[in-house]
């Protein structure tokens, strides 16, 4: 447990991801990319997990890149390529979650910073205590966001809103992420894990097939033409309709009780 740089836990249909680097507010190296993917591919591909919770260990959800590394391989004049590091390392991160057929909620338990922000912004919830801090620092180093910030950041505040606070890079408070859009509640600090993971419980307890589809219809509907996101839902709708939830669902309708759905 020691070395593992992401830790994963399994109960009750929901996967819990932490990132375990505390020491760096949970900042990216090299093992942490590539341990934070396969625990992405591993919760997916597990049937007994219906939904997962992504969140940070100590007092950060993720502060980014650690630019400890970068500064290192600088002074010894190692050649690296942002761009490379970019593509190879969070971009197959940020597609796993996107493409993940279960919901994928943030626990953002302090401060989601550059990278670490991206990563937040790609999951379909977020949940905050009044301690976090959203930060788009890319432009305080010099550069532009990347992991996906330019494309959820807009979607989830608005084109005008999203330019000031990726070319500030200024912090953004709890409150305003509330109000703004970017996290989806607020709860008190002690309790923030314990109310994600009750919110996550109910949503894997809930048809999970349905729900994959309307992921994928809600995000699909964003870059569709209203022609093309009316027959999209016509076809999630028939994949739905041939479930034995919606068979479930009926049936516990006529028969005036709550359904008993199992995903399938």
């Amino acid at each position: 447990m020691e070395n593992k740089t992401v830790v994963v836990t399994k109960a009750d249909g929901v996967g819990l991801i932490k990132l375990n680097r505390p020491q760096v507010y949970n900042a990216f190296n090299n093992q942490m990319s590539t341990e934070l993917l396969a625990a992405l591919q591993e919760v997916n591909a597990d049937p007994g997990v219906r939904c997962v919770v992504l969140t940070g260990e100590g007092k950060a959800f993720c502060s980014g890149q650690d630019l400890n590394d970068r500064s290192a391989m600088q002074k010894k004049g190692e050649h690296f390529s942002l761009g490379d590091s970019v593509r190879s390392r969070y971009n197959p991160i940020i597609m796993a979650i996107a493409k993940m057929e279960k919901p994928v909620i943030a626990a953002v338990n302090g401060v989601a910073a550059g990278a670490g922000c991206s990563l937040a912004l790609a999951c379909d919830m977020r949940f905050i205590t009044p301690k976090t801090r959203f930060v788009e620092a890319f432009v305080r180093i010099g550069l532009a966001p990347d992991s996906g910030s330019s494309y959820f950041l807009p979607r989830l505040v608005g084109l005008g809103r999203a330019l000031e606070i990726a070319m500030t890079g200024r912090d953004v408070g709890a409150e305003e992420a509330v109000q703004i859009g970017l996290a989806n509640r607020m709860v008190e600090e002690e309790q923030l894990l314990e109310e994600t993971l009750s919110f996550a419980k109910r949503l894997s307890q809930g048809p999970t097939v349905a729900i994959s589809l309307t992921k994928q219809a809600v995000i699909r509907g964003m870059e569709s033409s209203l022609e093309e996101a009316l027959e999209f839902e016509a076809h999630v709708q028939e994949a739905a309709g041939k479930t034995q939830d919606f068979v479930e669902g009926v049936q516990a309708f006529a028969e005036k009780r709550q359904p008993r759905f199992q995903g399938k």
